[in-house]
């Protein structure tokens, strides 16, 4: 639950300063003008209502190909349970208890009825008629029709792969965990300046789950979610790194082939990942590792670094740095090498920014002609960052660690609805959505610093806005199931 003081409930309806206005006055006539005209808190009540209606539209048309889908196969008030659980998991704003059963089960119908509405979600998610990879299968047609849209733009459409872990350490019943390196206790062990007795040593391993993730973005705008798999080392779904991600890659080389341009980080750096590239026959962008051997164009074997070592930046530009809200001169070197692992000419993109930092060694088997292609490879890695935010966002504000479930099949649809609570927050960055997206801010979660006003993303203010808004205007009355639906 909300605190009392950040509700967003409207101020207590009362005579406004135009009723008392005409009220001293002996003109009665313009009374009900007066009123209109001066009493805010009944327009922005309707205009409240209105938009409320409208967010619960968007959410059910959104979801409508994956509703008709499971209406096809469950009964309909598994269906509309599924559609009001995932307006819940927007609604209800809690990191720790975010997915527990019982708190959406009291959101879902009100808290005298929580049991009643937690055993509704208990059936969907136990139900056998149905399973995650209808929400797999969503997820990857809307990536398609996104992938048409930056075609028709003629934008370049990045496929973003990166990965982490989904933390949980106290539990020990639970289906499918595995030992994972904690990326939390790696964060709060960072060295700080200022501080004393601080911890240093080998990784902190927790229980947990594997995360790999895949988003398709473009230069611009928000990106979409491709696919999210959740994996374990041991236990009854044991599987490894390897096998997951070459299965995404084969399906993705199949359905995209060299359409996109697939971005890798540092972890992604070796010869393994390298030979099977090859043999998927996709494009590639990798941030390479300064110490791995390969050839010169003399065919000498130098550590990569060692390539650009002695060489100034064949151009310099300004470039804007978005965290950091200003430019900075960085510079930029090409040339072409070969590895032991491709048997391809390889080419590399280093960026150097210079002030003591380190550069970055991207590798891509496309070949880059100009520096005006090489700049581009430098955007299109720093756009990698977005899936860090994806898995920021989903562990910090949609609570993605808090599921208390037992059987892996539960937790796979638990964790891939709230992935589809993700994909409407992110649907609602379109730029066609501008003023909407600036009255929610404005009404529901105003903010006065420049930084949070000038925010071109603002997904954490919006879910904050739309959760308050439907605290007091409840939106489970406008959702609307397809009309094959019962």
């Amino acid at each position: 639950m909300s605190h009392p003081e950040f509700s967003g409930k409207t101020r207590k309806q009362g005579p406004s300063w135009g009723m008392l206005r005409v009220n001293n006055s002996k003109d009665k006539s313009q009374e009900g003008f007066l009123c209109m005209q001066y009493d805010t808190d009944t327009q922005l009540a309707q205009e409240s209502s209105e938009v409320s209606q409208k967010l619960a539209f968007d959410l059910s048309r959104l979801l409508a190909p994956l509703l008709a889908a499971l209406d096809a196969q469950l009964d309909v008030r598994l269906v509309r349970t599924f559609l009001a659980t995932i307006a819940v998991m927007i609604q209800f704003r809690n990191r720790s208890q975010g997915l527990l059963l019982s708190e959406l089960g009291a959101y879902l119908l009100s808290p005298q009825h929580a049991p009643a509405g937690t055993k509704r979600i208990s059936n969907l998610l136990r139900s056998s008629k149905w399973s995650s990879v209808l929400i797999e299968r969503f997820l990857w047609q809307r990536a398609d029709a996104r992938l048409e849209e930056l075609e028709e733009q003629q934008s370049q459409a990045l496929c973003i792969w990166d990965g982490s872990v989904l933390e949980k350490a106290e539990s020990e019943k639970v289906e499918g965990l595995c030992a994972v390196r904690s990326s939390k206790a790696k964060r709060l062990r960072k060295l700080k300046p200022g501080l004393f007795n601080q911890l240093s040593g080998p990784p902190i391993v927790v229980r947990g789950m594997e995360w790999t993730a895949v988003m398709l973005a473009g230069f611009k705008h928000a990106p979409t979610v491709v696919a999210m798999k959740w994996w374990s080392r041991k236990g009854q779904y044991a599987t490894t790194q390897r096998q997951v991600e070459q299965a995404l890659l084969v399906r993705l080389a199949g359905a995209w082939g060299e359409r996109v341009l697939h971005v890798f980080d540092r972890g992604y750096a070796s010869r393994n990942w390298l030979a099977a590239l090859q043999e998927a026959e996709v494009r590639f962008l990798i941030r390479w590792q300064k110490g791995h051997v390969v050839w010169d164009a003399a065919g000498q074997e130098r550590k990569i670094w060692q390539l650009i070592r002695g060489k100034r930046p064949q151009e310099r530009r300004e470039v804007y740095d978005a965290r950091l809200r200003t430019t900075r001169l960085m510079g930029i070197n090409v040339l072409s090498f070969r590895h032991p692992g491709y048997a391809a000419p390889l080419w590399l993109v280093v960026a150097r920014p210079g002030g003591g930092k380190e550069p970055w060694y991207l590798v891509t088997n496309t070949p880059i002609t100009s520096l005006d292609e090489g700049w581009r490879m430098i955007f299109a890695y720093a756009r990698r960052w977005q899936i860090e935010l994806a898995f920021r966002y989903s562990k910090s504000e949609l609570g993605i660690e808090s599921p208390r479930l037992w059987k892996w099949d539960n937790r796979m649809k638990l964790l891939l609805m709230v992935t589809l609570a993700y994909v409407f927050l992110l649907s609602l960055l379109h730029p066609l959505l501008e003023l909407l997206r600036h009255w929610l801010l404005r009404h529901w979660c105003h903010r006065t610093g420049k930084r949070c006003r000038e925010a071109t993303a603002p997904l954490y203010r919006l879910r904050w806005a739309i959760s308050r808004l439907w605290q007091d205007y409840n939106p489970r009355d406008f959702l609307v199931l397809p009309k094959s639906s019962g």
